[in-house]
């Protein structure tokens, strides 16, 4: 699940990460580098893996919720 979910989180980063950066920007005028620097506390590299992990929590919610728990009869 965790491999799943992994898997989910990376093929969405970049469009996610780009739609709330754009949305920071257009409302509270936040430029992307100091979204994903945390305010520039972090290197952009490390703001990127901090973003990745905590957008790993919604995608284990969705493979959690999508895996087939059940077993198959037959």
């Amino acid at each position: 699940m965790v491999v799943m979910a992994a898997i989910v989180d990376t093929a969405l980063f970049v469009p996610v990460g780009g739609l709330l950066a754009l949305i920071a920007f257009a409302f509270f005028g936040v430029s992307p580098r100091a979204f994903a620097s945390f305010g520039g506390h972090v290197p952009v590299f490390d703001g990127a893996v901090i973003w990745w992990g905590v957008l790993l929590v919604p995608s284990l919610v969705y493979a959690a919720s999508v895996m087939p728990w059940a077993e198959k009869d037959g």
